[in-house]
């Protein structure tokens, strides 16, 4: 089933369910009513959000949305590689989602450990993404909003390569207060 909304809309209703979820006032449905109508006739999410693994960054209680609402792709410092820019092509191409996110958040460990200089072992391949987008004298804040956008300019790219017609924004979810910038 494709998505018939705007990015434009798309935005609003991100903004206005992190305003809920801000007054604790969530709405978002996972009743098993939604979850029989999903497997009957399909998902059709409004947005891709690329979003950080961490534990405290959740997108769909941080955008109040329910089941098939969100198609959330999730790697520690929100990087992107082939198989997640496959990930999100499917959701755009395929299931009409005119927005993608990209959401960066304060305080995140792969951005500490890519200033600090990066990581040994497996967690090296996340860091060294993330020093592409960054520079080892800035300071975290600063990071995390370059690292959004460098990433968000890449799907941008990508997806462009591959004829997906798609907004694509930056953002950073701000773990202490819940509120949600776009870059």
């Amino acid at each position: 089933m494709q998505t018939k909304i705007t990015a434009e809309k798309a935005i609003e209703k991100l903004l206005e369910g992190n305003r809920r979820f801000l007054k604790e006032k969530q709405l978002g449905n996972f009743s098993p009513e939604i979850r029989r109508r999903l497997f009957e006739e399909g998902q059709s999410p409004y947005a891709v959000i690329v979003a950080c693994s961490d534990s405290r960054v959740v997108p769909e209680a941080i955008f109040d949305a329910g089941l098939g609402e969100l198609f959330t792709v999730r790697v520690a410092g929100n990087v992107v590689g082939m198989p997640q820019l496959a990930s999100i092509e499917y959701a755009v191409s395929h299931l009409g989602c005119p927005l993608v996110v990209v959401l960066g958040h304060t305080g995140c460990g792969a951005v500490a450990a890519a200033l600090e200089g990066g990581a040994h072992g497996l967690i090296s391949a996340l860091t060294d993404e993330i020093l592409r987008a960054i520079a080892p004298t800035d300071l975290p804040e600063v990071a995390c909003r370059k690292n959004a956008r460098f990433v968000a300019e890449a799907i941008g790219e990508a997806l462009s390569k591959e004829g997906c017609s798609v907004r694509v924004v930056a953002a950073v979810y701000d773990i202490r207060e819940g509120s949600v910038e776009l870059l």
